[in-house]
């Protein structure tokens, strides 16, 4: 067992929490190492519905504080990365048997004025038979509210955070297991183990944070000893893809009989995205899949509201995630709290440790501030706040200017088919043109691997991303995996084999 170098902070997982810490923390002058023992984002954080939203519906449960740090953080996200995270409208269709029309619009006035909004447009009302959003809908729906949030690329936003930590000095590290912990007065003496290989490493680390999502009780139990460990409660939630249901670019609020809502969203140019559920899970968070009974619920509910109905056979795609909830003894699922709890550890002639429970995308910059509070408070401040100004890697753009980018990246680069420029944007902002540089044609871009993949893109994910097998590439990195065939994604995983193996034969020689 090889030993290795000490750290100020060491971060198990690389989920968004994970990530946003190790940002903030090395952005403050802390030296980092964060260890993810898969692929980054490869848990809950790929797995949302892709929004960043301030939970209308948390309004009911008068939870005002979550739902108003929520709503304050969509402006600066966005304004953050204006590549993976753009403005949103939602509609709303109103029938009677849910919600009184009148308590919408109260929760709309509060969700319009509570956050501090200030680009988003305002809430309005809709009339269905007259807007182009009620054409896909059933003929009963008259009546609509329309509402601002935010969509985001769940996966790429984890990612842009483990890059710009890396960039700011932080070790990440992926395929990484924590296997165990020992605690002393002075740190902590932690082994990690190489996924791939099967190398140990011990290390050294003033401070241990547990940001493992779902695996957090399992940390706790297996590299930390704790036998006895229950803090999460594993909900779990599906979605269902099918082919583009509407041509507008609104998404859908839609409210079950059983009262639980969910989202119809435009998804991927050519797809709409349906969900999510909310069940409680038991067993291996590695292990969730999307039930029959799920995929059942969802069509059922967009049936309801869609005049051409969703059917199972509709289905192309479809993900499950599960949810580290804080236990806070809730009933039912759907009540449990969806806000963000925070225990540090710290007994005294003992290193500290920090644990991480619950928490969203919306929310997970302002939860690595309340952390990196009581991590200063352990190690000593460095430096202060100061994520909430600072783009992620490719976001150096107003928020606003979009579709400037995507213009300029298509003047400059006039080879590239509009949709190919716009997914380049999209996935990579300004850095699109470090992909490109000095190419002149689409040749010069290297082998295809299907639809407009090219192997520029895929050596600079390698590279610059920690993109290791085909699923990390199409399915986290690109949602590529949705439209190459099966053959074209075997290649792509043949090309990525002979890649992982050139470095260790050039070793050998």
């Amino acid at each position: 067992m090889a030993e290795g170098s000490s750290y100020d902070i060491l971060v198990i997982g690389g989920g968004i929490n994970g990530c946003g810490i190790a940002r903030d923390a090395a952005g403050r002058g802390y030296s980092v190492l964060l260890a993810e023992m898969n692929d980054l984002a490869s848990g809950t954080s790929s797995q949302s519905t892709k929004l960043v939203h301030g939970g209308l519906r948390y309004l009911e449960q008068y939870r005002f504080g979550l739902v108003r740090e929520a709503l304050m953080e969509r402006e600066v996200l966005w304004a953050m990365a204006p590549h993976v995270i753009s403005p949103l409208r939602l509609v709303l269709p109103h029938h009677r048997g849910i919600r009184p029309a009148w308590l919408l619009r109260l929760g709309l006035f509060l969700y319009d004025h509570i956050g501090g909004r200030r680009l988003l447009p305002p809430t309005k009302v809709l009339d269905l038979r007259r807007d182009e959003a009620g054409r896909p809908l059933k003929p009963e729906y008259v009546k609509g509210f329309e509402f601002s949030d935010c969509w985001a690329n769940d996966a790429r936003l984890v990612v842009l955070n483990a890059r710009s930590a890396a960039d700011l000095g932080a070790d990440i590290r992926t395929r990484c297991k924590v296997v165990a912990a020992e605690r002393g007065a002075a740190g902590w003496r932690v082994t990690l183990e190489d996924q791939r290989t099967g190398a140990r490493e011990t290390v050294g680390a003033r401070f241990l944070v547990n940001a493992a999502g779902p695996w957090v009780d399992r940390v706790q139990a297996g590299a930390l000893g704790r036998k006895d460990a229950h803090n999460v409660r594993l909900v779990q939630g599906s979605h269902i893809v099918v082919r583009r249901k509407y041509e507008h670019d609104r998404a859908y609020f839609f409210q079950n009989g059983d009262g639980r809502i969910f989202f119809a969203i435009p998804y991927e140019n050519d797809f709409t995205l349906i969900g999510t559920t909310d069940r409680d899970y038991e067993g291996d968070p590695a292990d969730v899949r999307i039930t029959p009974g799920e995929v059942d619920y969802l069509c059922a509910g967009a049936s309801e509201y869609f005049r051409d109905p969703v059917k199972p056979a509709d289905v192309v795609w479809s993900y499950s995630g599960v949810r580290p909830l804080y236990d806070d003894g809730s009933s039912k699922a759907q009540e449990a709290t969806r806000d963000y709890v925070l225990k540090l550890d710290h007994p005294a002639g003992a290193a500290p440790l920090l644990e991480i429970f619950g928490g969203k995308i919306t929310t997970y910059r302002r939860l690595a501030e309340e952390a990196l509070e009581r991590i200063d408070g352990a190690l000593g401040g460095r430096r202060g706040p100061w994520t909430a100004r600072a783009t992620l890697p490719g976001g150096d753009f107003p928020p606003q200017a979009f579709e400037a980018e995507v213009a300029a990246l298509s003047r400059d680069y006039p080879f590239l088919e509009p949709a190919h420029a716009r997914r380049l944007v999209r996935l990579y902002g300004t850095l699109a043109r470090t992909i490109l540089d000095g190419a002149r044609s689409t040749a010069d871009l290297g082998r295809c691997f299907g639809a407009d993949l090219y192997e520029a893109e895929v050596n600079h994910l390698v590279r610059h991303e920690w993109a290791v097998t085909a699923d990390d590439i199409l399915w986290r990195r690109t949602k590529r995996g949705l439209v190459l065939t099966g053959d074209e994604a075997a290649g792509l995983a043949d090309y990525l084999r002979v890649e992982a193996a050139a470095p260790r034969r050039a070793a050998e020689r």
